[in-house]
């Protein structure tokens, strides 16, 4: 009998842990939950919309023009553009950015940028602020980049830029349709 009392103890322990369990997590997933589900999601095949831009002087298609894929998962932000190079080829560039807050890393042929993506307070845009150094003609060179990303429709996206060089700040805003 003994032995069965203490079974069940054994047992009834073991129920009222997971029974804890399950009621922690049934609280907790809503709340991770909404924290994503306020956030603008910019996924998507983006084709840039040349008339409704303002490209500046010569950088906005150099930096970060032309048409790209995104795919926003979680905490991740995937974007992957394919261009023309000099020589006629398709070049592939990925970017990945986390949506923490926390600096993500992104290596290109001109050399390696880092980049902190924070959301505004509305979860509505996303800013990406980047640090590129790179050598040019023998001399090191650093270049900083600020991106606000913005839905202003469903199928319409605002990506307005601002990257500093040696040669002085240039300014982009470039407007994508969805495809």
């Amino acid at each position: 009998m003994k032995k069965t009392i203490g079974n069940f103890q054994i047992n009834c322990s073991f129920f009222m842990r997971l029974i804890s369990l399950t009621m922690m997590l049934a609280l907790i997933t809503p709340v991770i939950t909404n924290a994503q589900a306020g956030k603008s999601n910019f996924s998507g095949t983006w084709a840039l919309n040349a008339e409704k831009s303002t490209l500046g002087d010569g950088g906005g298609q150099r930096m970060g023009g032309g048409n790209f894929v995104a795919t926003q998962e979680a905490n991740l932000l995937t974007v992957v553009r394919t261009r023309t190079n000099q020589n006629g080829e398709a070049t592939t560039t990925t970017s990945k950015y986390t949506l923490d807050g926390k600096e993500s890393i992104n290596t290109s042929l001109r050399g390696e940028s880092k980049s902190v993506a924070t959301w505004s307070a509305d979860g509505k845009t996303l800013s990406i602020e980047t640090t590129m150094t790179f050598n040019m003609n023998g001399e090191s060179r650093t270049m900083k980049m600020s991106e606000s990303w913005a839905l202003t429709d469903p199928k319409v996206l605002s990506i307005q830029s601002s990257f500093t060089t040696p040669d002085g700040e240039r300014k982009s805003t470039r407007v994508y349709d969805s495809k």
